[in-house]
């Protein structure tokens, strides 16, 4: 894995789009988020997003990757529906149940944002969560 190098800054020309502070002078290696988001404009607050289908119904019994996969289609559409999408996120909060989920969290989440503009991140294990049969929980912050 290639480690952004320090200082490293992605300049956006659109002073209402984010900036992306990916990793700044200073700062410890990173793995697919920025350490610092810049924007200005409407925010988008996206409530926690459980592996739930349209029905409420689990997606992914004992499957981590159902669920992460799950959990981001569920981000897609809140984003949608207050007129964001994924590129517009700056900031993901992901609470796990099991830090054994992280490597294919990372997976799934290279799939739905950018990886040359990760948002700020931060992941945090949990011991349980609504559900316990839920494995994952995911909020987002998107600038518009």
């Amino acid at each position: 894995m290639a480690w952004p190098i320090a200082g490293t800054a992605v300049a956006v020309p659109d002073s209402q789009s984010p900036q992306h502070f990916i990793r700044p002078e200073g700062s410890p290696p990173v793995n697919g988020y920025s350490h610092a988001v810049a924007f200005s404009g409407p925010l988008v607050v996206v409530s926690g997003q459980l592996p739930v289908d349209a029905q409420g119904r689990l997606v992914g019994q004992d499957d981590p990757a159902a669920q992460i996969t799950q959990v981001f289609e569920n981000l897609t559409a809140a984003l949608a529906a207050a007129g964001a999408t994924m590129e517009h996120v700056v900031k993901l909060t992901v609470f796990l149940t099991d830090l054994g989920d992280v490597a294919e969290f990372r997976r799934i989440r290279d799939q739905y944002l950018s990886t040359q503009r990760p948002p700020a991140s931060s992941v945090i294990q949990v011991s349980a969560l609504l559900n316990p049969a839920f494995r994952v929980e995911i909020e987002a912050l998107a600038a518009t």
